[in-house]
């Protein structure tokens, strides 16, 4: 099929885990009737983004978020990338994951964010999520009925090394929860979304949690779909709301076959390549 209907959730984060999960079934159950393929919530969509929460509100993989984004999926029978939840492993290392589930409601994906937000912008933002945070291992690239697509989580969105690895590794669509701030988001975000769909000709896909002026950690909301040409296909504003946008697999594929850069590379002179796989 070459078309998907992608339904956008653009959350607020409250501090009771179960609100946030409740709004997630409520704005899908709004666009259901639209037949929609694909539903994206934001990074970390059940828990305030502060680093002291993560801990606090990280699961092992099983727990309360998972099993009730493993039912939506399989209740509105559609792909549901879960944006991002803290999840705990059995050593008490506590990540930043994505999880995907397919239309029966199995995890089919798990992305531990990669490079964790550690920045200190003079008179801007500051952040450390390795404070509480421990880093992923794995690029994820994995398949649907549609075509095979990538994940990745907020920053990770600023190594271009890693989308130049999917897309070598087919990848036409790139899932992005993410939660820019009010120091970058105005900066890089559009930005960012539109040179790494050039860069690598594939759609790509910004979901972004709702701003709350006063939440510790202020999103800059706007998500957004970009497509193989760069162009911004739709991009929200700051507040909470639900948006379906359909996304041509073939416009990607006519944009590689009449500029087929990705071809065209001197690997005689240069190339990107994996220098570990991940162990799950």
């Amino acid at each position: 099929m070459s078309k998907i209907r992608v339904a956008i959730l653009q959350t607020q984060v409250f501090e009771d885990k179960k609100a946030n999960l409740q709004q997630a079934e409520k704005l899908l159950g709004q666009v259901a009737f639209q037949n929609i393929d694909l539903a994206i919530l934001p990074e970390m969509f059940d828990c305030p983004y502060e680093t002291g929460r993560f801990p606090v509100y990280a699961e092992e993989e099983g727990g309360e978020s998972f099993r009730a984004c493993s039912a939506m999926a399989e209740k509105y029978g559609i792909y549901l990338a879960a944006g991002s939840m803290p999840e705990c492993d059995q050593q008490g290392r506590v990540y930043n994951t994505a999880c995907v589930f397919d239309r029966q409601g199995r995890r089919i994906a798990k992305h531990r964010k990669l490079h964790l937000f550690d920045i200190d912008v003079e008179g801007g933002q500051s952040f450390r999520e390795s404070d509480t945070l421990s880093a992923g291992d794995e690029i994820t690239v994995f398949d649907t009925e549609y075509c095979r697509m990538g994940i990745c989580i907020c920053y990770d969105l600023r190594f271009p090394e890693i989308f130049r690895l999917m897309a070598l590794d087919g990848a036409e669509v790139v899932l992005v929860p993410a939660a820019f701030n009010m120091t970058t988001g105005p900066a890089h975000w559009e930005l960012l979304f539109r040179q790494r769909a050039v860069d690598n000709q594939a759609w790509f896909i910004g979901v972004a949690s709702a701003r709350d002026g006063q939440a510790g950690y202020v999103s800059w909301g706007h998500s957004i779909v970009t497509d193989p040409w760069g162009t911004v296909v739709m991009q929200m504003d700051e507040k909470p709301g639900v948006r379906v946008v359909e996304i041509d697999l073939d416009m990607g594929e006519r944009v590689r076959r009449e500029l087929p850069f990705l071809s065209q590379r001197r690997t005689d002179l240069y190339r990107v390549e994996r220098t570990k796989q991940g162990d799950r």
